[in-house]
């Protein structure tokens, strides 16, 4: 099924554009995260739109009622959106309604009143310790380029020797070279925070940038194209893809499952939750506990497969 349309009155489009600015601005939301929510509000809106027969300005958010929740949310499963895309959906119209609120005095009762669609919240599939060991031997084999996959085994160390995203990575420019022992990174929401960065990362940089044809400048990105552009996080998955079926590995084995396989193996040793929440840039320590679930999903595994009831269960003695 087609999208809907998203064409909008002229006063509800600006206070779109000044949510998103303010989003962006003061919130510190990332470019990836405006385009979310530009994508889902220009969505919803229109629906609206065409629902209620018109909306001219922003005061008209009052005038939804519950059922016209319902309505846009059966509208979007029909497109086949799963329940937890919903979710999130749902949680950009309700900040986004909140705003017109607070300028408007308007009542969203109805819009902060609809709940979400349950939906099982995934965990992590983060790569086994041989596995990423194995990635970071592989990598470096799939461009014909030397310098490149130079480049690309400093890239997928720095995910997973550090925990960075890919985005934060990416971002790092010739000022952060040689890196330091400690990197100052921006992360989600403008949060920053400290993070390690471990002596094998930095002679993996090091040794990219030797190789490196392209000049290096304090204001140009340390990871450069073929061409010398910045290097496009899509290379870097395609390369993670490249990787993984050379190695045979799950389709879950992308360029970020080498962030959750940072935190998961840290666990594994015995890290402490608050400092890998600290390390990886959570605002919530929710937000990391997931990795728990992680790690006592694993340990279950060995239990079953080791110990001697469960791994081989006893046969019924025949009845007397």
């Amino acid at each position: 099924m087609a999208p809907r349309a998203a064409f909008l009155a002229p006063a509800l489009a600006d206070t779109l554009a000044r949510y998103l600015a303010r989003q962006k601005g003061l919130a510190g939301a990332s470019d990836n995260t405006i385009a979310a929510y530009t994508t889902d509000l220009r969505s919803f809106l229109s629906f609206m739109a065409q629902h209620l027969g018109g909306m001219a300005s922003p005061r008209a958010l009052a005038d939804i009622t519950q059922s016209d929740m319902r309505a846009w949310m059966a509208d979007a499963r029909g497109r086949d959106l799963s329940a937890r895309a919903l979710a999130r959906k749902l949680s950009a119209v309700r900040g986004f309604a909140r705003f017109v609120a607070d300028e408007t005095g308007i009542d969203i009762s109805a819009i902060l009143a609809t709940r979400a669609p349950k939906h099982a919240r995934g965990l992590p599939r983060p790569l086994s310790p041989t596995d990423a060991r194995e990635v970071l031997d592989t990598v470096g084999l799939q461009t014909r380029t030397d310098w490149a996959g130079l480049r690309d085994v400093a890239v997928v160390t720095l995910l997973y020797g550090c925990g960075l995203r890919v985005s934060e990575a990416l971002s790092l420019t010739g000022r952060d070279a040689p890196l330091p022992e400690v990197l100052r990174m921006i992360g989600k929401g403008g949060r920053e925070r400290l993070v390690p960065v471990l002596p094998v990362a930095r002679r993996a940089v090091d040794d990219y940038l030797c190789a490196c044809p392209h000049a290096q400048a304090p204001d140009l990105p340390l990871f450069r194209a073929m061409r010398g552009g910045t290097l496009d996080r899509r290379h870097v998955a395609r390369v993670m893809e490249a990787t993984r079926l050379q190695l045979g590995l799950p389709a879950s084995a992308t360029p970020h499952a080498l962030r959750h396989s940072f935190a998961t193996h840290l666990l594994a040793k015995g890290g402490d939750l608050r400092a890998i929440q600290e390390l990886l840039g959570h605002a919530s320590l929710r937000s990391t506990q997931v990795y728990t679930a992680v790690d006592s999903s694993r340990l279950m595994d060995v239990y079953n497969a080791a110990h001697p009831r469960a791994a081989k269960p006893t046969k019924a003695r025949p009845c007397c």
